[in-house]
């Protein structure tokens, strides 16, 4: 009797494998709510850690429709557990939920009037990333595959991320963080066969996608330089050392790194100070200066060599002025954003069916980076962008991502949303 029940559930399984189900499809209404839920989140915009009224929301909608909900990872993090009704591939899905200080000026009826404190000042806080639309469109997936679980292969983990921006200082947060607390170990739901996630930009019009396969976006590093000096006044400089003027060599010391140290004929490298402080009066010469940059590279050891020319430089030029520096590498930094070949490869054609072939553009090198990143270094990883400029208007022309004049065209959500709805068919049934 044993013997028949394990041949009975055997011969099911095969059937199951032979006929696999049939494309899920985005049912009437989806990307209506997208909207609405997305001109909600823009409204009500919060910065990385703090992202409580965003995840209560979500975490709400995964549970009204019937999935396993976790809540509190990395702080505000939340995930929603699908499983499907049929044996298939486990897969990952993300979408980033954190805003930026930035004070909109974007004319929209739903544009953000929210402020808060940043680094003790008051700042605007703006959706100026469209992390917004990440979370509505992921919650449109959610709720198109959960309205169909019965047809699906496999199982689904929906994962909502604080904090891609970066943790407010002193804290931990963003994927590392969930990674750190078990996100892809035995305590949930343990290692997705892949992740997969989409990132909105005006760099594209609206029905246009891109990607690239292998390294894609660059890792990012925070370094800062502190320059000791000797205060005096400022009409007898010789009674001192001038931190600003050791400073300013230091930095245009830096700037020979990239051009004079770095093989061009290889990949990209960036180094950038951002940030100079020194001094509170024009007659006094400060006791020290301090200098915060970033670095962006596309290759480990490259990365390496950069950051040994950094520390050398700017302790040699301190040297020669008769003081030190004291060069830091800030912890928090990104990994290089890697699309895996074969996921890249095998899933490329669904994009290009869905959009049309000459809407898939290979992108360039990207020097942004992404958190995203340290998923895709645990598991095959895709991720790519959506078309969000209106295709009236010239995308190389439209305001960026992070700035306070960014707009979402939100006919570009629903392009999202069908391509990776389409690719997420796609890999559950092995295609």
């Amino acid at each position: 009797m044993r013997r028949l029940a394990v041949w009975i559930v055997s011969c099911a399984a095969i059937l199951l494998m032979s006929h696999p189900a049939a494309a899920i499809e985005m049912p009437d209404g989806v990307s209506e709510k997208v909207i609405e839920w997305r001109r909600d989140l823009h409204a009500n915009p919060e910065l990385g850690n703090r992202e409580s009224r965003t995840a209560a929301k979500v975490a709400a909608h995964l549970r009204a429709l019937g999935m396993e909900v976790h809540e509190g990872i990395a702080h505000t993090g939340v995930i929603g557990y699908l499983q499907g009704g049929l044996p298939g591939p486990f897969l990952a899905l993300r979408a980033d939920m954190d805003a930026l200080p930035v004070t909109e000026q974007v004319d929209v009826p739903f544009a953000s009037k929210v402020t808060t404190q940043y680094r003790g000042e008051t700042v605007g806080v703006m959706h100026a990333c469209g992390h917004d639309t990440h979370v509505a469109m992921l919650m449109g997936l959610a709720e198109t595959l959960a309205s169909q679980r019965e047809s699906l292969t496999g199982n689904v983990l929906f994962i909502f991320q604080p904090a891609e921006e970066g943790a407010p200082e002193g804290e931990e947060g963003g994927a590392q963080l969930m990674l750190a607390e078990g996100l892809f170990s035995d305590k949930y739901y343990g290692k997705p066969d892949a992740v997969m996630g989409m990132h909105v930009t005006s760099r594209l019009p609206v029905g246009f996608l891109g990607l690239k396969s292998g390294p894609m976006m660059a890792s990012s590093d925070t370094f800062s330089i502190h320059v000791v000096g000797k205060q005096t006044h400022g009409s007898r400089p010789w009674q001192g050392i001038d931190p600003i003027v050791v400073g300013s060599e230091i930095v245009l010391s830096l700037q020979s790194i990239v051009s004079r140290e770095i093989d061009i004929t290889g990949t990209p490298s960036v180094v950038t100070v951002g940030q100079f402080r020194a001094g509170i009066r024009q007659n006094i010469i400060p006791d020290s200066a301090d200098l915060l940059g970033t670095i962006r590279s596309f290759d480990p050891a490259l990365r390496e060599q950069v950051i040994a020319a950094i520390e050398r430089r700017a302790k040699g030029v301190a040297a020669a002025a008769g003081t030190t520096a004291e060069f830091k590498l800030h912890p928090g930094g990104y990994a290089v954003t890697v699309n895996d070949p074969e996921l890249t490869a095998r899933l490329r054609p669904v994009l290009e069916a869905t959009v049309g072939k000459q809407r898939v553009i290979t992108m360039p090198l990207i020097t942004g980076a992404e958190d995203f990143s340290f998923y895709a270094r645990e598991v095959p990883g895709l991720f790519y962008f959506v078309g969000v400029t209106p295709t009236d208007k010239d995308a190389a022309q439209a305001p960026s991502n992070h700035s306070p004049l960014f707009y979402v065209d939100e006919a570009g959500m629903a392009v999202g949303m069908r391509a990776m709805l389409a690719a997420v068919n796609s890999f559950m049934a092995g295609e």
